[in-house]
C-alpha cells in the first residue's frame, strides 16, 4: 500500500472518534466576546492536538480568548506549510446552543464555522503520526485565532508572526457545496464618517446654523456612487445617526460605511476616493466638514498562479478521498486566508467539512465529510 492508502485506512473508522472530539467543542459557547468560553475551547483544542512532535503555545490576549499556535519539526528539507483556523463563533450565549445529530447531519454553533474544520486538521495529523510519522512531512505551522468573526484584529498579527516563510497556507473555513475550493475572497473595510457643523435654533437663528446632517447626506450620496460592480467594488452606508430635535440645526452626524474590493489596488483607491468625497463636502457646504476614521480592515484574497497550483495539488488529494474539487466563485466575505495571501503565501480556503447555514441557527455539516476532509488533508501533506 502507498502512504496515502495507509492514512485513508487509519481514518476509515474514525467518524465516531471525530464526533466525540467535535461535540464538546460545539457544546462550549465560544462567542468572540465570551472570553471564558473561548479559553475553554482553546484548552480542549490543545488537548486534541497533543501528539508527539507537536509543540503548542498560547498567545495571550487582553481582549479575547487566547490564540493557539502549534508547530511540528517536520522534514527540514521542505518549506513549512501553514494550516489556519479560528475557535470563536458568532452566537452569544443563549442564542443557539448544543450539538445535535440529525440523520446524516450534525448541527450546532461552530459545527461548520469552524470547529469542524479544526477537528479535520487534528485527525489528519493523528493519521499521519500513526502511519508515516510527522517528521516525514513538511514542517507545519498551525494557527487557531480567537477573534476571526470580528475581523481578526489581533489574529492577523498572530498569523503573520507564526507563518512567515511558509510555502503554502490551507484554511479550514466552512466547506462549500460540492467541496468547492476557495481561491478568491473580497477584502473588507470599515469607515466611520463624522460630519461636523454648527448648532443653532432652527426658527430664530437658522441662518447661523451649519447643518451636519445635510453635509452627511451629501457624503452618503457621493460614496454610494463609488460602487462599481464590474470591478467588484461595493460601498454600503449601513447606519446613520445625528441631530437632537427637528427644530435644532444639528452640529454632528455620523455614518458607518462598509467597503468591499477584490484587489489591493482597488482597496487603496477606494479609501482615497472616500476621503476625497469627504473633503469635497466641506467645500460644497461652507462651515461643515466630514472627518473619516478607519479604512482597510482585511486585505482581499487574490487568485495567483501559485494559489491555482496549490488548489490543483490539494484537489488531486480531495478527489482521491471521494470529494469534489471544483474552484469556488468569488466569495464576498473575508477570512484569515486573506492575511496569508497578502503575505505572498499561496493560500486556499473552505477546506472544512461540507455543510451550510453558517452564521444561522440552521448551521449543519454532513458528518461523513469530517473523515473525507481529514483524508484529503492527510493525503495532501504526505504527498
Amino acid at each position: 500500500m502507498t502512504t496515502s492508502d495507509d492514512v485513508a485506512l487509519w481514518l476509515s473508522d474514525k467518524l465516531p472518534a471525530m464526533e466525540a472530539a467535535l461535540a464538546p467543542l460545539v457544546e462550549i459557547n465560544s462567542f468572540t466576546d465570551n472570553v471564558d468560553g473561548g479559553r475553554a475551547v482553546g484548552a480542549a483544542l490543545r488537548s486534541l492536538f497533543a501528539l508527539p512532535g507537536v509543540e503548542a503555545k498560547t498567545i495571550p490576549s487582553a481582549r479575547y480568548a487566547d490564540h493557539v499556535v502549534l508547530s511540528t519539526r517536520g522534514d527540514a528539507k521542505q518549506a513549512p506549510i501553514a494550516l489556519v483556523g479560528h475557535l470563536d463563533t458568532v452566537f452569544p450565549p443563549g442564542t443557539f446552543e448544543g450539538y445535535r445529530r440529525d440523520g446524516d447531519l450534525r448541527r450546532g454553533p461552530g459545527a461548520l464555522d469552524m470547529k469542524g474544520g479544526l477537528v479535520v486538521v487534528a485527525f489528519a495529523l493523528r493519521a499521519i503520526a500513526e502511519t508515516v510519522g510527522l517528521d516525514a512531512i513538511a514542517p507545519l505551522r498551525i494557527v487557531i485565532v480567537a477573534d476571526e468573526e470580528v475581523g481578526s484584529p489581533e489574529g492577523q498579527g498572530v498569523i503573520r508572526d507564526a507563518i512567515a516563510g511558509a510555502h503554502a497556507c490551507l484554511v479550514f473555513e466552512s466547506g462549500r457545496a460540492g467541496d468547492a475550493i476557495i481561491t478568491r475572497r473580497k477584502g473588507t473595510g470599515m469607515v466611520k464618517a463624522i460630519a461636523h457643523g454648527k448648532g443653532a435654533h432652527a426658527g430664530n437663528l437658522h441662518h447661523e446654523g451649519k447643518n451636519a446632517i445635510w453635509a452627511l447626506a451629501r457624503f452618503v450620496d457621493g460614496v454610494q456612487r463609488l460602487t462599481d460592480y464590474d470591478r467588484g467594488v461595493t460601498v454600503n452606508v449601513g447606519k446613520v445617526s445625528g441631530g437632537t430635535s427637528k427644530n435644532t440645526v444639528p452640529d454632528r452626524a455620523e455614518a458607518l460605511v462598509d467597503l468591499r474590493f477584490c484587489t489591493h489596488a482597488d482597496a487603496e483607491r477606494l479609501v482615497e476616493d472616500v476621503r476625497r468625497v469627504a473633503a469635497e463636502v466641506g467645500v460644497e457646504i461652507a462651515g461643515t466638514s466630514v472627518e473619516i476614521e478607519g479604512g482597510i480592515a482585511r486585505e482581499p484574497l487574490e487568485r495567483t498562479d501559485a494559489s491555482v497550483a496549490l488548489m490543483n495539488a490539494y484537489a488531486e488529494a480531495a478527489r482521491a478521498a471521494g470529494l469534489g474539487a471544483s474552484e469556488a466563485p468569488l466569495i464576498g466575505g473575508g477570512s484569515d486566508a486573506s492575511t496569508s495571501g497578502a503575505m505572498g503565501i499561496a493560500s486556499i480556503d473552505g477546506l472544512g467539512p461540507r455543510g451550510k447555514g453558517f452564521h444561522t441557527t440552521d448551521e449543519q455539516i454532513e458528518a461523513i465529510t469530517l473523515v473525507q476532509k481529514a483524508d484529503a488533508l492527510a493525503r495532501f501533506l504526505t504527498r
